[in-house]
């Protein structure tokens, strides 16, 4: 039996369908019966709604120690995608305690289970700091805490080592760090969001680059280092280091929409996260732009993926193939 946490969001959800097509026995868990519902249109979206009855749902909660005892029962492996991704930082709290303290209860679960290997989805965001003379970010880069970071890398560099120690206490582990991954489904949050909004008409883009990756790549990874030898190891998915400038107008050519031309200048995002703040503090509203997120919009990190690629002669799809996929379905959900 396979447990996943997370698969009523993005990557989970596609986890479960590469699982399930690939004869896994499947149990995953949910905190409200409604989240199911978005992984069950993923499934429908492509076209695999008898699949879909195969997945053992059972109600738990990372941070909730007994609900996990029943959710543990029979597993063997375990793939831990739960997390919360926010930027704000009102959630810093809530961000240690899913992120950190839940990450802590899956590997003491695992451990006291036996469970043969744990595989944790963790992010680039977790990834150490380039040097003077360095140009790529890789899984050997070290951690610098007097540089500055934000509360979302912070709490999944904090679960890292909760994932470390458990292979010290003799778990098998594997952990897997994504850069923004892109692929159908989802489209309401996450980098969903690209594009529907670019579907609305979406005037702004940035020159910031980032790691991107598509979402049929990270789960087939996954898979496969959890089939394989390999253990004890990170790996950092990555496919292409594009600009979000190039993403943006990559989308909106394959949504047959208008491509952005305002190009949003350092000042401008920066002027934009602290009238959201003033906005959200005054209202009580959730912050839409961030001070962190506008520092990553502006950002050039660049990822090296060489370990995976070397390791399994894994070749990643290309970002415009990504992006012209998941153009396809998302005007099959979203008709003209």
């Amino acid at each position: 039996m396979v447990l996943v946490t997370g698969g009523t969001g993005f990557i989970g959800a596609h986890l479960l369908l590469h699982l399930l097509k690939n004869g896994d026995n499947v149990r995953a868990i949910y905190r409200n019966r409604e989240a199911i519902n978005k992984t069950k249109k993923l499934f429908l979206l492509y076209e695999e709604a008898s699949l879909f009855e195969k997945i053992e749902w059972v109600e738990a909660d990372i941070t909730d120690i007994p609900s996990l005892t029943v959710a543990f029962q029979e597993v063997q492996y375990v793939y831990h995608c739960a997390a919360l991704v926010s930027f704000d930082p009102k959630d810093e709290n809530k961000l240690r305690k899913i992120n950190i303290e839940g990450t802590a209860n899956m590997i003491n679960f695992s451990l006291a289970n036996n469970i043969e290997k744990f595989c944790y989805v963790s992010s680039i965001a977790a990834l150490g700091d380039v040097l003077p003379n360095e140009k790529y970010i890789t899984e050997d880069s070290e951690w610098n805490p007097e540089n500055a970071h934000n509360d979302y890398a912070i709490s999944k560099y904090g679960a890292e080592i909760e994932v470390w120690r458990g292979q010290q206490e003799g778990l098998s582990i594997i952990i897997v760090n994504p850069g923004v991954v892109l692929g159908p489904g989802f489209f309401n949050d996450g980098s969903g969001l690209f594009f529907s909004n670019m579907d609305k008409g979406f005037s702004f883009y940035t020159k910031g680059t980032t790691g991107f990756v598509g979402v049929d790549d990270v789960v087939k990874i996954m898979f496969d280092l959890m089939k394989s030898s390999v253990e004890g190891e990170r790996f950092t998915l990555v496919s292409e280091n594009v600009s979000f400038e190039t993403v943006l107008k990559t989308i909106a050519q394959n949504l047959n929409k208008k491509a952005p031309s305002v190009y949003a200048k350092r000042w401008m995002t920066e002027m934009a996260w602290r009238c959201d703040w003033l906005v959200s503090h005054l209202f009580f509203m959730k912050s839409k732009i961030t001070k962190a997120m506008s520092k990553s919009m502006h950002a050039t990190d660049l990822y090296a993926n060489e370990k995976i690629k070397n390791l399994v002669g894994f070749d990643f799809l290309p970002i415009d193939e990504v992006i012209k996929n998941t153009a396809v379905h998302f005007k099959k959900g979203n008709p003209e």
